[in-house]
């Protein structure tokens, strides 16, 4: 899957067909001829988007207007305040809209239906004024073939509120505020970043409070925490609209209706603007892979039958999360779909997605119980999910053709070959994949290996592992690894003197001195090597003392550990602040030196015994000395470009809790002379568990 050695660049993955490459779906067999067994299943996946690419200009006049749905479905106004309200709900007889508006009367505003089950209304305006208030109640009622009258909240409602007193099932409203209300947005989007340094964040717990943190309280408190940090792209999880908090944003109930737990439409549009104007580009943790099994308030059994937007049976519901799942196969879910995604892009002026539950997605078995050992004959044949494969591929070309700077993530556990090469080489089209395997390799080692039994060649092969020509985005850590069950790697590193050892008034104990050191080394490492793109759950920078569990039943509906402790960083008598500045320092000289846009690594050294690695990216020498007790003086390493070396980064600093064991204007000077296959040596002193990044003296 990767070398050490090998470059990422993408000069081969730009070309497509133009370059030569054949434009039928197996141009990425030129990249991999690994997969030449596999050309056939490779053809028919690339054929079957053409095909729905090529009824999709027939039928609905191309992609662009086909996912531009919210202009059909749902509630819009014309320029006379008439409102049009549409639906699709193929199984029901007959349709009716009700609401505050109209007495909640279940005869007086009746639906057309078409006969590709769209049922329509029309409200004419009164006075000149909308006939249905802004924020007013509304509801779709139809009778289904038995004569059975059920009750359902529109499947393209923008806006639904719970009130947890009264009932936990949403109310949808109808959202169309005045011109004179509407957050006008001021920023034009930032450009794609080159280096994606990733914020994961969720605003409910961004905030030391006991409770729900606001849209308001995000852009006013974590913004400008977040751009300190030098991180460059935001991305929201539990944004879509979910029934139950603690199901972390994962069982979305309503597919365009921002969460109105923290605040309104116009307030997550001010967060997303503010973020544009520091330059932060803001993905959505989209999730296409499953839906709600709610049905007063989802999608399920929404016009009555088992299959509406999602397949009948067994076929359509994930046991594992309890949830029900897409027919991608179908016309009008991938109308719903994709226009879910255009309205988040126009609506919110998101900058692009990170794709939830992938592997899900990509699979009949959704990854449940199936462990990917890499051979390539698990990622075709009758495991995978032909249609979501390509829905996915749809989506990614869509997004792309309309939006040139538009980020897309996937999260694939199973390492789906072409999963981020373009639809011409017969890719799926993702601009990056999650480094699943590595915080799952950190914290295997933190919980099985004493220090001195790391395994130095392990953990870089497990960092460079990864597809060439395909970008990835490492992470030590990210909310799974936060999640109650589990720890973070702080809290697996010092977890016996978290709560008494961490304030810089009492003794500065070995425990406490490893925790942060190895603390900053892993997510050194891990940003250097890891991938091209980094990315850190929100708190987890200054090493969050606790895990993360939502108010529920079982904890007694508690907000104690669902929030963020802001204050400990800010806290100048805690150590916190130290690691909370190194995270900022190193984002800083990424920022600077470019690493996670720059070729692959080169690792020149892993010496087991010593517990060193040595290795060149970016113009950049790293060094790291992982030994828990020694450390070494005059430490041959070897350099390939010649010149006068100064520390650019370390993690012994003062400034980053350390002994300051090595002087910041010590000079490292290279010698003619080859070592570990490059053309020169420096030589360096590296304290026990300190890493240095060195750049040549003329860069500073």
């Amino acid at each position: 899957m990767g070398n050490t050695n090998e470059t990422s660049s993408n000069s081969l993955v730009d070309g497509g067909a133009a370059g030569g490459l054949p434009n039928d779906g197996t141009g990425v067999v030129k990249l991999d001829p690994w997969l030449e067994p596999f050309k056939e299943p490779l053809r028919e996946r690339y054929s079957k988007v053409q095909q729905w690419i090529s009824t999709i200009n027939e039928t609905e006049g191309g992609l662009e207007k086909f996912s531009r749905g919210t202009e059909k479905f749902g509630f819009n106004v014309d320029k006379d305040n008439n409102i049009t309200y549409r639906e699709w709900a193929p199984n029901a007889t007959q349709a009716f809209l009700i609401g505050d508006f109209n007495e909640w009367n279940r005869e007086s505003h009746p639906m057309k239906k078409d006969p590709f089950g769209v049922f329509e209304v029309v409200i004419p305006a009164k006075n000149g004024k909308p006939a249905i208030e802004h924020k007013s109640k509304i509801k779709l009622s139809m009778i289904t073939p038995s004569g059975e009258r059920i009750e359902r909240i529109p499947a393209w409602i923008k806006y639904v509120t719970q009130d947890l007193e009264v009932s936990p099932v949403y109310d949808a409203r109808f959202w169309n505020p005045p011109p004179s209300e509407r957050y006008v947005f001021k920023h034009p989007r930032p450009t794609k970043p080159e280096s994606a340094r990733v914020y994961e964040a969720h605003v409910g717990i961004s905030s030391p409070e006991l409770g729900v943190a606001s849209y308001k309280q995000f852009t006013k408190s974590m913004l400008p925490r977040i751009k300190h940090l030098g991180y460059n792209v935001i991305q929201l999880m539990a944004i879509m609209e979910h029934a139950y908090y603690a199901s972390f944003g994962y069982q979305i109930n309503s597919f365009f209706a921002a969460s109105s737990r923290y605040g309104t439409p116009d307030d997550l549009k001010e967060l997303i603007d503010t973020a544009h104007g520091m330059g932060i580009v803001v993905l959505l943790d989209v999730v296409h892979s499953h839906a709600s099994k709610n049905v007063l308030d989802g999608l399920n059994e929404f016009d009555g039958s088992d299959s509406c937007y999602f397949h009948g049976g067994q076929k359509g519901t994930h046991e594992l999360w309890d949830s029900r799942l897409f027919n991608y196969g179908s016309h009008e879910v991938l109308r719903f779909l994709l226009s879910n995604l255009r309205f988040w892009m126009d609506e919110y002026h998101f900058d692009g997605f990170r794709f939830d539950g992938v592997t899900s997605m990509l699979y009949t078995h959704h990854g449940i119980g199936t462990g990917f050992s890499g051979g390539y004959h698990e990622y075709f044949g009758p495991g995978v999910d032909d249609e979501a494969v390509v829905y996915l591929m749809l989506a990614n070309e869509m997004l792309h053709e309309l939006y040139p700077e538009v980020i897309t993530i996937a999260e694939d556990v199973s390492g789906m070959p072409a999963l981020c090469l373009s639809l011409s080489l017969g890719g799926i089209g993702f601009d990056y994949r999650l480094a699943m395997a590595i915080p799952d390799m950190w914290i295997k080692i933190l919980k099985e290996k004493k220090d001195d039994e790391w395994d130095m060649s392990n953990i870089t092969f497990t960092l460079t592992n990864r597809r060439h020509g395909e970008k990835t985005i490492a992470y030590c850590e990210s909310h799974d690894q936060a999640l109650v069950g589990d720890k973070s790697l702080m809290m697996h590193l010092c977890d016996a003197e978290m709560y008494t050892n961490m304030s810089t008034l009492t003794e500065f104990t070995p425990i406490i001195e490893r925790g942060m050191a190895l603390h900053k080394m892993i997510r050194l490492l891990t940003h250097a090597l890891g991938g091209e793109g980094y990315l850190n759950f929100e708190g987890n920078e200054f090493g969050h003392p606790e895990w993360l569990d939502f108010p529920r039943a079982g904890n007694e509906n508690s907000f104690w550990y669902a929030r963020r402790q802001f204050n400990l960083p800010d806290d100048h008598l805690l150590r916190y602040k130290f690691l909370n500045e190194f995270d900022a320092g190193m984002n800083r000289t990424e920022a600077k030196y470019g690493w996670l846009h720059s070729p692959q690594a080169y690792i020149s050294l892993k010496n087991e015994s010593d517990k060193v690695i040595s290795f060149e990216r970016a113009g950049l020498i790293w060094v790291f000395n992982f030994n828990p007790t020694q450390s070494f003086t005059d430490y041959r390493i070897g350099v390939e470009v010649a010149g006068t070396y100064r520390a650019v980064l370390n993690t012994d600093s003062k400034d980053y809790g350390g002994f300051e064991r090595i002087d910041s204007g010590t000079r490292f000077f290279t010698t003619d002379l080859p070592w570990n296959g490059r053309k020169n040596f420096t030589q360096v002193y590296i304290p026990t568990r300190t890493a240095l990044v060195l750049a040549l003296e003329s860069t500073l």
